[in-house]
């Protein structure tokens, strides 16, 4: 397919590309061209599985897989990790009903408007580039996970120790050209035009490793069904 690049990430009421990727919990591609008049479709593009913060949003999106489909939106998780660790992955990881792809070239992120940020000494300009000084001054805070708030770089090294992942060689891949790339989740209607999402890219970056409430997508998903 041919790569879109948009300024900004796709807002309410701008049709989503078109976008074809490696299954990973299934044989063969999928491409989002496929539910354009059947169904709306939440597509959640996240980072890949290295970080423990988009593991743990994956899973969210996950449990909502049923409570979705109730009401006839169906879900897609794409993560930047190569295939075969991807499935690797959710071999041992496993999640009832999840639909994921595989994107390592991060081509559906930029289709979607999602900045890969450059990380700087001391330059920023969000969203393109971050300064490590303005990254070591965010705190992240998640009740049950950490014993208190800390450096999101910090936070980052902790979680991956407490699940006891190991970083591959693929997953360093991935990191040396993707480790400042956003996520983001966008609910598209049954013709493929975006009515809702969530990203890490408004605010200067206090949005980064946050996620939406299950409570507040799906709202979103009761009104794009209805």
């Amino acid at each position: 397919m041919s790569e879109l690049h948009v300024d900004g990430p796709l807002q309410a009421g701008d049709r989503a590309p078109n976008i074809v990727l490696d299954a990973i919990t299934r044989e063969g591609k999928i491409a989002l061209e496929d539910y354009r008049g059947h169904s709306p479709i939440l597509v959640g593009l996240f980072r890949g599985l290295h970080c423990p913060f988009c593991r743990r949003h994956i899973a969210a999106q996950a449990q909502l897989d049923a409570a979705l489909h109730e009401k006839g939106v169906e879900s897609l998780t794409v993560v930047n990790t190569p295939i075969e660790r991807a499935r690797l992955y959710f071999r041992y990881h496993p999640l009832p009903n999840l639909l994921a792809a595989s994107d390592p070239e991060r081509i559906s992120h930029r289709a979607f408007g999602l900045p890969n940020l450059e990380f700087t000494e001391s330059e920023t300009e969000w969203p393109r580039k971050v300064g490590m000084d303005v990254v070591r001054s965010m705190q992240v805070e998640i009740p049950g996970e950490f014993p208190g708030p800390m450096n999101r770089l910090a936070a980052f090294d902790y979680l991956n120790n407490k699940d006891g992942y190991e970083i591959t060689e693929a997953d360093q891949r991935m990191l040396a050209v993707g480790h400042g790339q956003l996520f983001g989740q966008f609910l598209l209607d049954r013709e493929g035009i975006v009515r809702w999402s969530f990203t890490e890219v408004p605010d200067g970056g206090q949005h980064m490793f946050e996620a939406p409430s299950p409570q507040e997508l799906m709202s979103a998903a009761s009104q794009v069904a209805g």
